[in-house]
């Protein structure tokens, strides 16, 4: 049985981003004769986000462009509890819907994931021929500066612990999410913790990030706040986790 790729799209005030990075992401799995959909989860968005999703599926076929919308902003981990409900695929692929990811790395993820294996592959901006682009001066320090310190608390033996460009096995994405307690930023850090805490195999593909086309960064000085509280709490919690082998038993 040929694999099959769930794109999970959470989006919030994505009108203009929409259009261009759906029909990207056509563009790279159909050339690579991939069998996929993808899943617009979106929450609410007072700008129409909806509406265009609406348009796309009818312009691309039920069967590609499945909606999932909510009524409101209730954070990122229940965004992919609530895709999951929707997905077909024995694979996952997670993304930003501002074209801050570019879809032409997903072929390059699924390449790597079929090398060994590996149950998650995570894209990584510091690693290799990987990169950020847009962002300030101040923006690269404090991204560097995150992911720094995140590597001396948390060892997650992966160069990029906050990125949120992702394919996982369906199974073990399903897992992660359960027993995750972090919201917002912390919320990927702890994915890719937990990983390496059950023993499951975890691979890096280089990515360059580009900052959004349209529309306003959602980072601000509550985000930082709540990224260092978090962080600090995922640090002395992730002791007290038990094994994977533990909840199955």
């Amino acid at each position: 049985m040929a694999d099959f790729y769930s794109i999970l799209l959470p989006t919030y005030n994505e009108r203009e981003n929409l259009p261009l990075i759906i029909w990207l992401t056509i563009k790279y799995m159909d050339e690579c004769k991939y069998k996929y959909e993808i899943i617009v989860i979106d929450d609410g968005s007072p700008d129409g986000t909806l509406d265009v999703a609406k348009e796309l599926q009818k312009i691309y076929g039920k069967n590609k462009i499945i909606l999932a919308p909510r009524a409101s902003k209730l954070g990122l981990g229940t965004a992919y509890v609530h895709g999951l409900t929707h997905a077909k695929g024995n694979f996952i692929i997670i993304m930003d819907a501002d074209l801050s990811h570019h879809p032409r790395f997903i072929p390059k993820f699924i390449e790597k994931q079929k090398q060994q294996d590996y149950d998650i592959v995570s894209g990584s901006r510091y690693e290799g021929d990987g990169g950020v682009y847009g962002w300030n001066f101040k923006r690269k320090i404090i991204s560097t500066g995150a992911n720094y310190l995140t590597q001396i608390l948390l060892t997650p033996g992966v160069s990029d612990i906050t990125g949120s460009f992702r394919l996982y096995k369906a199974k073990v994405l399903a897992r992660l999410v359960a027993n995750c307690q972090s919201k917002g930023y912390v919320f990927q850090m702890e994915m890719i913790v937990r990983a390496r805490h059950y023993g499951y195999k975890v691979a890096a593909v280089p990515i360059t990030f580009v900052d959004r086309f349209y529309g306003e960064s959602k980072l601000g000085a509550n985000e930082i706040i709540q990224f260092a509280t978090g962080l600090l709490r995922l640090f002395v919690s992730q002791a007290w986790w038990p094994k994977l082998s533990e909840q199955i038993s």
